[in-house]
C-alpha cells in the first residue's frame, strides 16, 4: 500500500480515545489511515468523524476533525492516507 501525507495529531483525549487532527488534504469516512510517530504506529478505517461536534463524510484540507482512533496517539504524530 502506499502512503500519502494528509495531515498530523494535534490532540489526543485519552479519556474518551479522540484524535484531533489537522489534514493537509481530503479524508472521507470508508478511508484507511496510518498514524505513525516514535512510539505510535496504528492502521484504522475511518468509520466517522466530527467537526465542531457535528458528524461528517468527508473533510476538506484545513480543517480540523476529530476521530475515533483504536489505540493511543500523541501530538505530532503523522497522518497518512494508505491507497
Amino acid at each position: 500500500m502506499e502512503r500519502q501525507a494528509i495531515g498530523q495529531v494535534t490532540h489526543y483525549y485519552s479519556k474518551i480515545g479522540v484524535a484531533v487532527l489537522k489534514l493537509d488534504s481530503p479524508l472521507t469516512v470508508g478511508d484507511t489511515l496510518a498514524i505513525v510517530g516514535s512510539t505510535t504506529d496504528l492502521e484504522q478505517v475511518v468509520k466517522s468523524m466530527q467537526v465542531e461536534h457535528k458528524s461528517i463524510d468527508q473533510a476538506e484540507a484545513g480543517d480540523l476533525v476529530g476521530l475515533k482512533v483504536k489505540d493511543k496517539v500523541r501530538e505530532g504524530d503523522a497522518v497518512y492516507k494508505l491507497t
